[in-house]
């Protein structure tokens, strides 16, 4: 067990690496159409890419204070037709520039909230992308408790899907209260038991600790509630405080009212505990899966990937974000769509493809990129082979040493191990290899490590 000192050493503002570079460091923050295509059409010299798709439904009836994400709040569920008209074209415009209808690997709905749209609308939106599949594909979406219909879950069945996370984050009344997100365990469960009945093999549970209001009794009555309804994976995140991004709504309470940095990693380390202890596996970073989920069998197989959508089981060649905000991703870098859903509809009607900024890897990226993969996966990098990482590394040989007297991690010239006790700074070792991180300070650009 880390010492106090040691867990404050480290619990500094850092990125949470769901890409490398981070999204801020990119090198586009201008990014047209006429500069995207001809990358993208240079990577299709070999017509034989496994793909990805994130889609990203941003619309939600009501504001959860403590949500980053990028969402549309409204009751009016006539934005629906319109908003999937608008994705399925942008579909079609990146089946025209591949020349041919892509093969579709994997596809993850996110937002918002997805199940925000009718079933119907669900069902014409996938039809429209997966006309071509590959062999074993995979379809996930993450579900709001309180807006899941057994309508939706039977049609998404039928269509393939076999992953659903469901938003919990906290059983505490008060909690939620602060938060402004009501749903009752009665109701968590009755979706739960609905998934299973529909066909869903892996259905996962997102949980957040540091909340506002939250402590130790209420963390731990809300893992128990967890461990009986016994999803098949479970996502036990970090609360990430950051009032400053535009559009987060987390003024919705003081900073007062959130456990301390010290409070917030018991309620971590307490947590995991508990999951352990029921069989529970860890899975990457702030992820817990049974041994039978198919997160587990990758860990073991060494397959885990770590994507915009987190972790995942399947490593495509490129993953191409739909709908407004969405990132894509490609061997070449990354593109991400205009934020605002009218911004969207509006690149959308003049015909071009909704991209406003992105990143085009340098070399040094390319090659980072995927240690820093492995160290957020596996929580270890090995670079025998690579003399280039070995002199990278050995460039920050005191910083590393600081992490290996500090029982983070353990090192030699050929690679990197996080230990147990370290694998919740495993961000803070892949910022230290990072040279943009290096350049720029991340207080205030990032959420804290704990």
């Amino acid at each position: 067990m880390l010492s106090e000192e040691i867990i404050n050493k480290y619990n500094v503002s850092s990125p949470r690496y769901t890409s490398y570079p981070t999204i801020l460091d990119w090198n586009r923050m201008e990014f047209s159409e006429l500069e995207f295509k001809p990358e993208f059409i240079k990577s299709e010299q070999n017509k034989n890419h496994s793909t990805s798709v994130y889609v990203h439904l941003p619309f939600c009836e009501s504001l959860c204070t403590f949500c980053g994400c990028h969402k549309h709040i409204t009751k009016q569920h006539s934005v629906e037709a319109p908003y999937i008209d608008a994705v399925i074209k942008e579909w079609q415009m990146y089946e025209k520039l591949n020349g041919e209808a892509i093969q579709v690997d994997e596809i993850h709905l996110g937002g918002g909230t997805p199940t925000f749209f009718a079933a119907e609308q669900l069902k014409r939106l996938i039809e429209a992308i997966k006309v071509k599949t590959g062999p074993d594909p995979l379809f996930s979406i993450e579900g709001h408790p309180n807006h899941t219909s057994d309508e939706q879950l039977k049609v998404l069945s039928d269509l393939g899907f076999r992953r659903v996370s469901f938003g919990v984050q906290s059983y505490s009344p008060i909690v939620q209260k602060a938060i402004n997100r009501i749903q009752p365990y009665e109701q968590v469960e009755k979706v739960t038991i609905a998934s299973r009945k529909a066909g869903f093999t892996s259905i996962s549970h997102d949980l957040v600790f540091g909340l506002p209001m939250q402590t130790m009794e209420d963390m731990m009555d809300t893992i128990d509630k967890t461990i009986h309804l016994k999803p098949d994976a479970i996502s036990l995140y970090s609360y990430a405080h950051v009032p400053w991004v535009k559009g987060t709504g987390q003024r919705g309470f003081s900073e007062e009212d959130l456990p301390s940095g010290d409070e917030k990693r018991a309620l971590y380390e307490k947590s995991k505990e508990r999951l352990l202890e029921e069989g529970y596996v860890e899975i990457g970073m702030d992820h817990f899966a049974l041994p039978s989920d198919m997160l587990a069998v990758a860990l073991k197989e060494g397959r885990l990937n770590r994507t915009f959508m987190g972790y995942t089981t399947n490593i495509t060649d490129r993953m191409i974000g739909l709908g407004a905000s969405a990132i894509s991703s490609y061997p070449f870098g990354y593109a991400q769509n205009i934020k605002s859903t009218r911004g969207y509809h509006g690149k959308i009607d003049a015909n071009e493809l909704p991209i406003v900024k992105g990143h085009i890897h340098t070399q040094t990226d390319a090659i980072l990129k995927d240690h820093v993969t492995q160290l957020m996966c596996q929580f270890k990098t090995t670079f025998a082979d690579d003399d280039w990482m070995k002199a990278h590394v050995m460039s920050f040989k005191e910083e590393i040493n600081d992490f290996q007297k500090d029982g983070i991690i353990e090192w030699n010239e050929n690679e990197i191990v996080v230990t147990e006790d370290g694998k919740p700074f495993s961000r803070n070792v892949c910022m230290t290899l990072d040279p943009h991180a290096n350049k720029m300070p991340s207080k205030g650009r990032f959420s804290k490590s704990v």
